[in-house]
């Protein structure tokens, strides 16, 4: 599984269904990830430019792309940026793999 970060910002009208009726966010939207194979892992709000991050396992980058989708076809975001992260545990081989891919790459006016 691929463990990706979906920051949001909610469009002025969202916040103002939220404060009318407030439920459970959290299980909205673990639901989702779940229809595709995937799980929530958390669900975190902040102050600043963005309103919140969701954290999501999905088993590729499509499925990541297919849950993006779904959750900004619905109109609720102002922004929406979906981000892979890279586990510690996964950084040694991605650091072996690009040292040897460097010896093959040409920087520009080389």
């Amino acid at each position: 599984m691929a463990k990706y970060v979906m920051f949001f910002s909610y469009k002025p009208e969202v916040w103002n269904q939220l404060l009318m009726k407030p439920w459970d966010r959290p299980a909205a939207v673990r639901d989702m990830p779940s229809t595709l194979g995937g799980a929530m892992e958390s669900l975190y709000y902040m102050s600043g430019d963005r309103d919140g991050f969701v954290v999501i396992d999905v088993p590729d980058s499509e499925t990541a792309a297919a849950a993006a989708i779904a959750v900004t076809s619905t109109g609720a975001f102002a922004h929406f940026e979906t981000r892979r992260v890279i586990s510690a545990e996964e950084m040694p081989e991605i650091l072996e793999r690009a040292a040897s891919a460097r010896e093959s790459y040409r920087p520009p006016g080389q």
